[in-house]
Protein backbone atom coordinates (compact mmCIF):
# COMPACT_ATOMS: atom_id res chain seq x y z
CA UNK A 1 0.00 0.00 0.00
CA UNK A 2 1.71 3.66 -1.04
CA UNK A 3 2.54 5.88 1.92
CA UNK A 4 0.25 8.68 0.28
CA UNK A 5 -2.94 6.37 -0.90
CA UNK A 6 -2.78 4.87 2.52
CA UNK A 7 -3.53 8.59 4.30
CA UNK A 8 -5.94 9.33 1.70
CA UNK A 9 -7.75 6.46 2.65
CA UNK A 10 -7.77 8.01 6.75
CA UNK A 11 -8.57 10.60 5.70
CA UNK A 12 -11.83 9.46 4.73
CA UNK A 13 -12.28 7.37 7.88
CA UNK A 14 -11.11 3.99 6.64
CA UNK A 15 -9.03 2.09 8.49
CA UNK A 16 -7.22 -1.23 8.02
CA UNK A 17 -7.17 -3.58 10.95
CA UNK A 18 -3.45 -3.67 10.64
CA UNK A 19 -0.38 -1.54 9.14
CA UNK A 20 3.06 -2.29 8.98
CA UNK A 21 5.20 1.45 8.74
CA UNK A 22 8.94 0.38 7.41
CA UNK A 23 12.05 2.28 5.87
CA UNK A 24 14.44 4.70 7.17
CA UNK A 25 12.43 7.89 6.89
CA UNK A 26 11.10 8.05 10.94
CA UNK A 27 9.29 11.28 10.05
CA UNK A 28 6.84 9.71 7.40
CA UNK A 29 6.49 6.81 10.43
CA UNK A 30 5.36 9.04 13.52
CA UNK A 31 3.40 11.12 10.68
CA UNK A 32 1.56 8.19 9.76
CA UNK A 33 0.97 7.45 13.24
CA UNK A 34 -0.16 11.20 14.28
CA UNK A 35 -2.90 10.95 11.08
CA UNK A 36 -4.09 7.77 12.50
CA UNK A 37 -4.29 9.02 16.16
CA UNK A 38 -6.15 12.16 14.60
CA UNK A 39 -8.94 10.55 12.78
CA UNK A 40 -9.52 7.31 14.98
CA UNK A 41 -9.67 8.18 18.30
CA UNK A 42 -10.96 11.58 19.97
CA UNK A 43 -8.83 14.02 21.46
CA UNK A 44 -10.11 13.29 25.37
CA UNK A 45 -10.13 9.54 25.04
CA UNK A 46 -6.37 9.31 23.50
CA UNK A 47 -5.37 9.13 27.17
CA UNK A 48 -6.25 5.62 27.44
CA UNK A 49 -7.52 4.57 24.12
CA UNK A 50 -3.64 5.15 22.44
CA UNK A 51 -0.71 1.86 23.31
CA UNK A 52 2.48 2.72 22.68
CA UNK A 53 5.04 -0.51 23.16
CA UNK A 54 8.62 -1.33 22.44
CA UNK A 55 9.03 -4.60 20.72
CA UNK A 56 12.52 -5.14 21.82
CA UNK A 57 11.05 -5.14 25.26
CA UNK A 58 7.59 -6.57 24.64
CA UNK A 59 6.88 -10.01 23.22
CA UNK A 60 4.40 -9.61 20.29
CA UNK A 61 1.97 -11.86 22.17
CA UNK A 62 1.79 -8.96 24.97
CA UNK A 63 1.09 -6.57 22.17
CA UNK A 64 -2.04 -9.14 20.61
CA UNK A 65 -3.64 -9.75 24.19
CA UNK A 66 -3.61 -5.75 24.56
CA UNK A 67 -5.16 -5.52 20.70
CA UNK A 68 -7.80 -8.02 21.69
CA UNK A 69 -9.20 -6.42 24.94
CA UNK A 70 -11.59 -4.13 24.69
CA UNK A 71 -11.04 -0.40 24.57
CA UNK A 72 -12.16 1.24 28.14
CA UNK A 73 -14.52 4.25 27.88
CA UNK A 74 -13.98 4.44 23.86
CA UNK A 75 -15.58 2.90 20.52
CA UNK A 76 -12.24 2.03 19.31
CA UNK A 77 -8.27 1.70 20.06
CA UNK A 78 -5.37 2.60 18.40
CA UNK A 79 -2.01 0.12 19.38
CA UNK A 80 1.31 1.32 17.97
CA UNK A 81 4.28 -1.25 18.42
CA UNK A 82 8.14 -0.16 16.80
CA UNK A 83 10.92 -2.15 16.05
CA UNK A 84 9.75 -5.11 14.76
CA UNK A 85 13.24 -6.36 13.57
CA UNK A 86 11.59 -9.85 12.99
CA UNK A 87 10.49 -9.03 10.10
CA UNK A 88 13.62 -8.21 8.57
CA UNK A 89 16.27 -10.24 8.12
CA UNK A 90 18.46 -8.86 10.85
CA UNK A 91 19.49 -10.65 13.41
CA UNK A 92 17.36 -10.47 16.85
CA UNK A 93 19.33 -10.06 20.09
CA UNK A 94 17.41 -12.80 21.60
CA UNK A 95 15.75 -10.81 24.59
CA UNK A 96 12.58 -11.29 23.93
CA UNK A 97 10.91 -13.94 22.08
CA UNK A 98 8.16 -13.13 19.92
CA UNK A 99 5.69 -15.84 18.67
CA UNK A 100 4.73 -16.07 14.73
CA UNK A 101 2.26 -17.95 14.76
CA UNK A 102 0.38 -15.83 17.11
CA UNK A 103 0.89 -12.34 15.02
CA UNK A 104 -0.27 -14.69 11.91
CA UNK A 105 -3.34 -15.94 13.73
CA UNK A 106 -4.17 -11.78 14.22
CA UNK A 107 -3.98 -11.46 10.86
CA UNK A 108 -6.75 -13.78 9.64
CA UNK A 109 -9.19 -12.63 12.39
CA UNK A 110 -8.33 -9.04 13.73
CA UNK A 111 -10.15 -7.47 16.59
CA UNK A 112 -12.58 -4.89 14.67
CA UNK A 113 -12.47 -2.31 17.70
CA UNK A 114 -8.40 -2.06 16.61
CA UNK A 115 -5.95 -0.78 14.84
CA UNK A 116 -2.44 -2.37 15.03
CA UNK A 117 0.67 -0.90 13.79
CA UNK A 118 4.24 -2.80 13.53
CA UNK A 119 7.26 0.27 12.73
CA UNK A 120 10.69 -0.91 11.86
CA UNK A 121 13.83 1.47 10.43
CA UNK A 122 14.31 -0.62 7.65
CA UNK A 123 14.32 0.23 4.51
CA UNK A 124 13.77 -3.76 3.46
CA UNK A 125 11.63 -6.50 5.21
CA UNK A 126 12.60 -10.11 4.97
CA UNK A 127 9.62 -11.49 2.41
CA UNK A 128 11.16 -15.14 2.72
CA UNK A 129 9.77 -14.94 5.82
CA UNK A 130 5.98 -16.18 6.12
CA UNK A 131 4.65 -13.32 8.47
CA UNK A 132 5.75 -11.08 6.00
CA UNK A 133 4.34 -12.59 2.54
CA UNK A 134 0.92 -12.82 4.45
CA UNK A 135 1.17 -9.51 5.25
CA UNK A 136 2.38 -8.41 1.62
CA UNK A 137 -0.53 -10.41 0.26
CA UNK A 138 -2.84 -8.68 3.00
CA UNK A 139 -1.51 -4.95 1.32
CA UNK A 140 -1.06 -4.57 4.81
CA UNK A 141 2.57 -2.98 4.70
CA UNK A 142 3.13 0.53 4.01
CA UNK A 143 6.73 1.70 2.93
CA UNK A 144 8.11 4.93 4.50
CA UNK A 145 11.18 5.49 2.56
CA UNK A 146 13.08 8.80 1.35
CA UNK A 147 11.37 10.80 -1.04
CA UNK A 148 12.76 11.16 -4.37
CA UNK A 149 14.34 14.37 -5.61
CA UNK A 150 11.25 15.82 -6.95
CA UNK A 151 9.28 14.58 -4.01
CA UNK A 152 11.91 16.14 -1.34
CA UNK A 153 11.10 19.56 -3.45
CA UNK A 154 7.23 18.95 -3.34
CA UNK A 155 6.95 18.34 0.13
CA UNK A 156 9.34 20.98 1.32
CA UNK A 157 6.82 23.62 -0.59
CA UNK A 158 3.85 22.30 0.51
CA UNK A 159 5.67 22.72 4.24
CA UNK A 160 6.13 25.91 4.02
CA UNK A 161 2.47 27.05 2.80
CA UNK A 162 1.29 24.96 5.64
CA UNK A 163 3.07 27.22 7.63
CA UNK A 164 2.59 30.76 5.04
CA UNK A 165 5.41 31.74 3.54
CA UNK A 166 6.84 30.62 0.12
CA UNK A 167 10.41 30.13 -1.06
CA UNK A 168 11.94 32.55 -3.67
CA UNK A 169 13.27 30.39 -7.06
CA UNK A 170 15.69 28.26 -6.30
CA UNK A 171 15.55 28.68 -2.62
CA UNK A 172 14.16 25.20 -1.74
CA UNK A 173 16.81 23.79 -3.41
CA UNK A 174 19.22 25.42 -1.35
CA UNK A 175 17.75 24.50 1.79
CA UNK A 176 18.40 20.92 0.68
CA UNK A 177 21.71 21.50 -0.05
CA UNK A 178 22.31 23.05 3.35
CA UNK A 179 20.56 21.16 5.58
CA UNK A 180 20.10 17.44 3.91
CA UNK A 181 17.34 15.78 3.42
CA UNK A 182 16.19 14.07 6.62
CA UNK A 183 12.71 15.35 6.79
CA UNK A 184 12.66 16.13 10.91
CA UNK A 185 16.02 18.61 10.16
CA UNK A 186 13.78 20.26 7.17
CA UNK A 187 10.78 20.52 9.37
CA UNK A 188 12.98 22.51 12.01
CA UNK A 189 14.27 24.95 9.75
CA UNK A 190 10.88 25.22 7.94
CA UNK A 191 9.93 26.53 11.88
CA UNK A 192 12.39 28.88 11.46
CA UNK A 193 12.26 30.23 8.47
CA UNK A 194 8.11 30.59 9.23
CA UNK A 195 9.18 32.62 12.32
CA UNK A 196 11.78 35.19 10.35
CA UNK A 197 9.87 35.61 7.32
CA UNK A 198 6.54 36.08 8.78
CA UNK A 199 3.39 35.02 7.25
CA UNK A 200 3.01 35.90 3.63
CA UNK A 201 6.64 36.16 3.18
CA UNK A 202 9.46 35.05 0.47
CA UNK A 203 12.58 33.45 2.00
CA UNK A 204 15.33 33.63 -0.74
CA UNK A 205 18.90 32.11 -0.41
CA UNK A 206 20.30 35.01 1.05
CA UNK A 207 17.79 34.88 3.69
CA UNK A 208 18.84 30.85 3.94
CA UNK A 209 22.61 32.10 4.57
CA UNK A 210 22.10 33.80 7.45
CA UNK A 211 19.23 31.30 8.91
CA UNK A 212 20.16 27.25 8.23
CA UNK A 213 22.73 25.59 10.49
CA UNK A 214 24.78 23.84 8.13
CA UNK A 215 26.57 20.52 9.32
CA UNK A 216 30.10 19.75 8.67
CA UNK A 217 29.12 17.48 6.26
CA UNK A 218 26.99 19.85 4.58
CA UNK A 219 29.84 22.45 4.33
CA UNK A 220 31.81 20.01 2.65
CA UNK A 221 29.48 18.89 0.43
CA UNK A 222 29.26 22.97 -0.75
CA UNK A 223 32.91 22.78 -0.60
CA UNK A 224 33.27 20.25 -3.10
CA UNK A 225 31.14 22.24 -5.46
CA UNK A 226 32.80 25.20 -5.25
CA UNK A 227 35.89 22.96 -5.96
CA UNK A 228 33.52 21.37 -9.18
CA UNK A 229 32.94 24.82 -10.36
CA UNK A 230 36.68 26.09 -9.67
CA UNK A 231 35.27 28.67 -7.53
CA UNK A 232 38.53 28.59 -5.07
CA UNK A 233 37.92 31.58 -3.42
CA UNK A 234 34.86 30.15 -2.03
CA UNK A 235 36.46 27.07 -1.33
CA UNK A 236 39.25 28.74 0.66
CA UNK A 237 36.80 30.69 2.74
CA UNK A 238 34.51 27.70 3.77
CA UNK A 239 37.76 25.99 4.75
CA UNK A 240 38.51 28.91 7.13
CA UNK A 241 34.98 28.83 8.70
CA UNK A 242 35.27 25.42 8.80
CA UNK A 243 39.15 25.49 10.61
CA UNK A 244 37.63 28.72 12.62
CA UNK A 245 34.83 26.03 14.07
CA UNK A 246 37.66 23.89 15.18
CA UNK A 247 37.13 21.24 12.87
CA UNK A 248 39.25 18.62 12.72
CA UNK A 249 41.52 19.08 9.44
CA UNK A 250 41.59 15.21 9.21
CA UNK A 251 38.01 14.67 9.48
CA UNK A 252 37.63 17.64 6.86
CA UNK A 253 40.22 15.39 4.47
CA UNK A 254 37.99 12.04 5.11
CA UNK A 255 34.59 14.00 4.37
CA UNK A 256 36.54 15.54 1.28
CA UNK A 257 37.10 12.22 0.08
CA UNK A 258 33.74 10.74 0.69
CA UNK A 259 32.55 13.12 -1.63
CA UNK A 260 34.73 12.74 -4.45
CA UNK A 261 34.44 8.90 -3.71
CA UNK A 262 30.53 9.21 -4.43
CA UNK A 263 31.46 11.41 -7.67
CA UNK A 264 33.40 8.54 -9.08
CA UNK A 265 30.70 5.84 -7.81
CA UNK A 266 27.95 7.78 -9.52
CA UNK A 267 29.92 8.28 -12.93
CA UNK A 268 31.07 4.84 -13.02
CA UNK A 269 27.13 3.38 -12.58
CA UNK A 270 26.10 6.07 -14.76
CA UNK A 271 28.13 4.79 -17.73
CA UNK A 272 27.14 1.18 -17.08
CA UNK A 273 23.38 2.50 -17.59
CA UNK A 274 22.15 3.00 -13.98
CA UNK A 275 19.01 5.42 -13.21
CA UNK A 276 19.57 7.96 -10.51
CA UNK A 277 17.17 5.59 -8.50
CA UNK A 278 19.04 2.52 -8.22
CA UNK A 279 22.55 4.29 -7.96
CA UNK A 280 20.69 5.90 -4.73
CA UNK A 281 20.01 2.44 -3.51
CA UNK A 282 23.37 0.80 -4.40
CA UNK A 283 25.78 3.05 -2.47
CA UNK A 284 23.37 4.08 0.01
CA UNK A 285 22.84 8.17 -0.41
CA UNK A 286 19.91 10.09 -1.33
CA UNK A 287 18.83 10.42 -4.65
CA UNK A 288 19.27 14.15 -4.36
CA UNK A 289 22.74 13.74 -3.60
CA UNK A 290 23.08 11.60 -6.70
CA UNK A 291 21.95 13.85 -8.76
CA UNK A 292 23.97 17.09 -7.65
CA UNK A 293 27.18 14.12 -8.16
CA UNK A 294 26.26 13.59 -11.47
CA UNK A 295 26.44 17.08 -12.80
CA UNK A 296 29.56 16.92 -10.77
CA UNK A 297 30.85 13.97 -12.05
CA UNK A 298 30.61 15.41 -15.56
CA UNK A 299 33.88 17.85 -14.99
CA UNK A 300 35.84 15.23 -14.29
CA UNK A 301 37.34 12.30 -16.01
CA UNK A 302 37.22 9.16 -14.28
CA UNK A 303 41.13 9.17 -14.14
CA UNK A 304 41.28 12.49 -12.85
CA UNK A 305 38.59 11.38 -9.65
CA UNK A 306 40.93 8.64 -8.93
CA UNK A 307 43.82 10.73 -8.86
CA UNK A 308 42.10 13.37 -6.61
CA UNK A 309 41.38 9.89 -4.21
CA UNK A 310 44.58 9.20 -4.23
CA UNK A 311 45.86 12.58 -3.35
CA UNK A 312 43.79 12.64 -0.16
CA UNK A 313 44.76 9.40 0.67
CA UNK A 314 48.09 10.66 1.02
CA UNK A 315 47.25 13.34 2.96
CA UNK A 316 45.57 11.61 5.19
CA UNK A 317 48.87 9.52 5.76
CA UNK A 318 50.88 12.65 5.87
CA UNK A 319 48.72 14.30 8.75
CA UNK A 320 48.77 11.41 10.35
CA UNK A 321 52.24 10.52 10.70
CA UNK A 322 53.02 14.14 11.30
CA UNK A 323 55.22 14.79 8.37
CA UNK A 324 52.84 17.84 7.65
CA UNK A 325 50.97 20.65 9.23
CA UNK A 326 47.74 19.32 9.09
CA UNK A 327 46.06 23.07 7.83
CA UNK A 328 49.24 23.43 5.81
CA UNK A 329 48.09 20.30 3.81
CA UNK A 330 44.60 21.19 3.05
CA UNK A 331 45.82 24.02 1.82
CA UNK A 332 48.21 22.72 -0.56
CA UNK A 333 45.64 20.01 -2.00
CA UNK A 334 43.11 22.75 -2.74
CA UNK A 335 46.02 25.15 -4.32
CA UNK A 336 47.07 21.58 -6.74
CA UNK A 337 43.25 21.19 -7.63
CA UNK A 338 43.13 25.04 -8.31
CA UNK A 339 46.47 24.76 -10.45
CA UNK A 340 45.20 21.56 -12.48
Amino acid sequence: MEYKQALKQIAKGQFAPVYVCYGSESYLIQEFVQRLTEHLIEPEQRAFAVGRYDLAETPIDAVIEEAETLPFLAERKLVVASGAAFLTGAKESGKVEHNMDRLTAYLKAPAEFTVLVLTVSADKLDERKKIVKALKDADRLVPCGMLGEAELTQWLQQQADKAGFSFAPGAAEQLIQYAGTSLQTLVKEVEKCSLYIGSGGVITTDDLEQLVTKTVEQDIFQMVEHIVQMKMEDAFTMLAELLRRKEEPIKIVMLIARQFRIILQVKDMTQQGYSQQQIAGQIGVHPYAVKIAAGQAGRFDTGRLMSILQQLADLDYRMKSGKIDKVLGLELFLLRLAAA
